[in-house]
């Protein structure tokens, strides 16, 4: 259920943009805009729920969604700014200053905590970001850390149906560094130095 709401959103999202816009290109580095047609609209709704569910699993321990987000949120806003888009460049910055206050009571140990109500908002909002600035498939590189979360869930299953083992000790990846024996603070710090250098790289 919670899935076909996630869909029906990202279709009224491709939607607007495709019929009411009329954007139907994705912009590829070194290969520029890409037109896609109608196919716009599957691949857009695809993408915003593995995006925003990205951030969601992403979000399992104190403080490291909330630090990512509000990497990506900054790197956006350069860019934004960067493109002259001076509104959402300072929505961007408005998101930054209040991911940083919501980790001052997030951070380990927690005393506030994200769920998937704040999770998926920002993961939507940081998607839909990333379409006004015709930076679609950048997001998942600037959001490195997400993208290889969910890609750890996927190899999991993966691996438990076809070898008929796992091929970490839990997933996602985070949980997997926990049962290592690392600490929370270490897997959230070091996470958190990843995404850096994701958001830096994408810039």
């Amino acid at each position: 259920q919670k899935y076909l709401l996630q869909v029906a959103i990202g279709l009224f999202f491709a939607a607007w943009f495709y019929f009411k816009l009329d954007w139907n290109t994705y912009w590829l580095p070194l290969l520029g805009y890409v037109t896609l047609g109608w196919l716009y609209l599957p691949l857009t709704v695809f993408l915003f729920t593995l995006f925003l569910n990205s951030v969601a699993i992403t979000d399992g321990l104190d403080g490291l969604a909330g630090g990512l987000l509000a990497q990506l949120f900054g790197v956006l806003a350069v860019v934004a700014l960067f493109q002259n888009q001076l509104g959402v460049a300072l929505f961007c910055a408005t998101v930054v200053g209040a991911l940083v206050a919501f980790l001052y009571f997030n951070f380990y140990p927690a005393r506030v905590f994200m769920g998937n109500v704040g999770s998926h908002a920002l993961g939507a909002a940081a998607f839909v970001v990333a379409y006004l600035l015709h930076k679609e498939l950048l997001i998942f590189l600037m959001g490195g850390v997400f993208s290889i979360e969910i890609a750890s869930d996927f190899v999991q299953i993966s691996s438990k149906k076809w070898r008929g083992r796992k091929a970490l000790l839990m997933a996602p990846l985070h949980h997997h560094f926990e049962l290592l024996g690392w600490p929370e603070t270490k897997v959230t710090l070091r996470f958190w130095l990843a995404g850096f250098f994701f958001s830096l790289i994408g810039l």
